[in-house]
């Protein structure tokens, strides 16, 4: 049976949840390079993490803190430390007024494996946008879709071209589903 593949983003529809702010270190600097945590590569231990409520709420399971950098309750880190250890690092993170430290989940591949044919919508950077460092970049994809037969055997990864896509594969997904991770949203890919 072919292997299934999920977008796994933030659910915005639970209500009264928390907002976090930009990751830093025990002294309040905020990291220097937040993107680094959504790259797709495996990353050197950042330290000492810490994360700031910007919005007062509920804590959910799955969050973003920063730049869309994905927060992680312990019970999801370790679902991803049990079923994905080769494709994911996993960071503590203290954030106020949490008694347990959470977990930044960084994916450590990045694949090229979106199928542009079979998106809704893709588009690319151009000359004509003014920013010729990105031309021929993807600016924007609606409907995103992979080929799987590019994955190989990874469960946990990013989209080369695309890194704010963070792809799960089918028992990823459903483990969480059965924990009832609250926060989470699957789009099938």
């Amino acid at each position: 049976m072919p292997k299934r593949y999920f977008k796994l983003a933030v659910d915005m529809s639970v209500k009264a949840r928390w907002s976090l702010g930009m990751l830093a270190d025990l002294h309040g600097r905020e990291v220097d390079d937040p993107w680094m945590f959504t790259d797709g590569r495996p990353l050197p231990d950042p330290g000492r993490l810490t994360l700031p409520v910007t919005n007062p709420g509920r804590a959910v399971d799955f969050s973003y803190g920063g730049i869309a950098t994905p927060v992680v309750h312990p019970r999801v880190a370790s679902v991803f430390a049990q079923l994905a250890p080769e494709d994911v690092q996993l960071f503590p993170v203290a954030i106020e007024g949490q008694p347990e430290p959470f977990c930044v989940l960084v994916a450590t591949r990045l694949i090229r494996c979106i199928d542009d044919g079979a998106c809704e919508e893709v588009q690319v950077w151009t000359p004509e946008d003014g920013r010729p460092e990105k031309v021929g970049q993807y600016r924007d994809i609606w409907g995103l879709r992979i080929d799987p037969s590019k994955v190989g055997d990874s469960k946990v990864f990013r989209t080369w071209g695309w890194h704010v896509a963070l792809i799960v594969r089918e028992e990823i997904r459903d483990a969480l589903e059965r924990l009832c991770a609250s926060g989470t949203k699957f789009t099938e890919v």
